[in-house]
């Protein structure tokens, strides 16, 4: 370790870290869209955001929150944690700002989707 250590060092000071040190990167990219009932953020997690536990959820939203800064609400985050934990293999979580804020029982209920009935769940 300590002939790791001067390499670690210049790294940080560099901005260099070795991969296997990085933190991972749990959302690939994000894209906002208008659809009838209102504006819906599609949220396209990487592996490890859908692998991630529930204790890193806090980190995944806030690399949501670093690309949709306008998603910070209650009921985002409501929904982005239902996907994250039970709709992991959607190819993306879609989130919107409009639906309201409901229990843990209505949400699954909802399939993460809960306010106005709809077709398919997103």
């Amino acid at each position: 370790m300590r002939a790791l250590a001067p390499a670690l060092a210049l790294g940080a000071l560099l901005g260099w870290w070795p991969s296997a040190l990085a933190d991972p990167v749990f959302i690939d990219h994000v894209a906002w869209t208008n659809t009838p009932d209102g504006p819906s953020l599609h949220v396209f997690p990487t592996q490890a955001g859908r692998d991630a536990p529930a204790d890193e959820q806090g980190e995944a939203w806030a690399e949501v929150l670093r690309l949709a800064p306008d998603a910070d609400s209650p009921s985002m985050r409501e929904q982005f944690d239902c996907h994250q934990s039970f709709a992991k293999a959607k190819e993306s979580w879609n989130l919107e700002p409009w639906r309201p804020v409901v229990g843990v029982a209505a949400l699954l209920a909802s399939a993460c989707n809960p306010g106005k009935k709809e077709g398919p769940q997103t």
